[in-house]
């Protein structure tokens, strides 16, 4: 376990005292398998990201070519799997396109499912077992659930117009950008944008958030695990918390009242801000010292930072306090149909004393697979409008990926300056929902 004795800090500073080169892994682990497991879970991602990409565009294209040909395509959209299946044999380009969505909601299922493989081979049998438990909960969310609260049958689908999805698609490569940055998944901007602005509605533009949050997480994610900045165990550990609590926000949000908890939580995520403000100068953490459960759970590490060209080691602390934060992130997530990747960075950075890059990074890491366990809800709901949400998924991915890069090259400093107008603009839009300006 990491100490102060064991790290001193900087003279003058306060900062732990870092070497060049010095690659601290996780305690009890080997640092070439874990640099294994990394690439792993990397490729994954990027995998199921390029996968989804290529089917999307070819849906995309064979669409607007049966048009240019005078043929008109079907009106309406697949929202089962046997109707995507259905739609498949009969060449129909929508299920196509929505055949490419579903392979990126699938994308942080399989990492998931991989990541167990993978900690198997380390011999790292805790981390095996949460990881089942988190796959088994999205199971449970995606085919339980999802099934039980879905809404079978065919749904319309009036948009259709190149040029707005073009729009659509340029609009999204900021919400990306920003939401790779600051650990979002991008829908604070993309609900406005589509409901404001292209006149979707409000249900089918929560639909396409979902989207976005996953596609930010595989898109950046996959950049943020190879260059070892997300600490995958603080993640995976986190992901029991955020997992249940997105399904059970999820099976409770017909029986409350959005108005209400929008109004609520847009107040929390305010008031929750106010520490991180007081600390906006702060590049590292300091006298932080590890919760009794973190050595066991093996949750300090190291995270290379480009800018200093330095490996900077870190605690964690606070893990019951973080954790319990997260299911309250989980629970918003399914209530309300949002990444709640805010409330994600705020517990790690503010209750388990993280830098803010493993924060954010970390929390890119997660939203992903917070929105999957209610990814296939939205979906058997008939909330994703195919034609919406892959314009909004092929912006997202380009934007997380230039965010990805922009991010290594940041100070922790400039990264709070950057997050903290993100909450404040979350939190505004969460009580503009509420109050029905939005």
């Amino acid at each position: 376990m990491f100490s102060d004795r064991e790290n001193p800090t900087q003279p003058g500073t306060g900062m732990p005292n870092v070497t060049i080169n010095d690659k601290t892994p996780p305690l009890g682990s080997d640092d070439s398998l874990i640099h294994k497991t990394e690439l792993v879970i990397s490729n994954v991602l990027r995998g199921g990201v390029l996968l989804s990409v290529a089917v999307i565009l070819a849906g995309v294209c064979y669409y607007y070519a049966l048009r240019l040909l005078g043929r008109v395509p079907p009106a309406t959209f697949p929202d089962t799997l046997a109707e995507v299946g259905a739609g498949l044999k009969a060449a129909d380009p929508v299920a196509i396109v929505t055949l490419g969505l579903l392979v990126l909601l699938a994308t942080p299922v399989l990492r998931v499912a991989v990541s167990i493989a993978a900690f198997a081979i380390e011999k790292d049998r805790t981390y095996v077992i949460i990881t089942a438990i988190v796959l088994a909960i999205l199971l449970f969310s995606i085919f339980g659930i999802g099934a039980y609260l879905g809404r079978p049958g065919v749904t319309s689908m009036p948009h259709n117009r190149f040029g707005v999805l073009v729009f659509i698609a340029l609009s999204s490569v900021f919400a990306g950008f920003i939401g790779a940055l600051a650990g979002l998944g991008g829908g604070v901007f993309i609900v406005p944008i589509l409901t404001l602005i292209f006149g979707v509605s409000f249900a089918t533009a929560i639909g396409a958030s979902i989207v976005s949050v996953i596609a930010t997480s595989s898109g950046a994610a996959a950049a943020y695990v190879r260059d070892r900045m997300t600490n995958l165990r603080v993640g995976m550990f986190l992901e029991i918390a955020t997992t249940a609590g997105a399904v059970c926000g999820a099976l409770v949000s017909s029986m409350l009242n959005d108005t209400v908890l929008f109004i609520v939580f847009g107040v929390i995520l305010l008031i929750s801000a106010i520490p991180l403000v007081m600390r906006l100068g702060e590049e590292l953490p300091r006298g932080v010292q590890n919760h009794k459960w973190a050595g066991w759970l093996k949750l300090p590490g190291t995270y290379s930072d480009r800018r200093t060209h330095k490996d900077i080691p870190y605690h964690v602390a606070h893990v019951r306090i973080g954790f319990g934060m997260m299911y309250v992130a989980g629970l918003i997530s399914g209530l309300l149909g949002i990444g709640s990747g805010t409330f994600k960075v705020l517990a790690m950075d503010t209750a388990m004393r993280l830098p803010m890059k493993v924060s954010t990074t970390t929390s890119n890491f997660m939203i992903g697979v917070t929105a999957a366990a209610s990814a296939g809800i939205f979906f058997q709901r008939g909330d994703i409008d195919p034609m919406i949400a892959a314009p909004v998924a092929l912006g997202v991915l380009g934007g997380s990926m230039l965010g990805a890069k922009t991010l290594n090259r940041m100070s922790n400093v400039h990264l709070k300056k950057v997050f903290v107008p993100m909450i404040v603009l979350v939190a505004i839009s969460m009580l503009a929902r509420g109050l029905g300006w939005l």
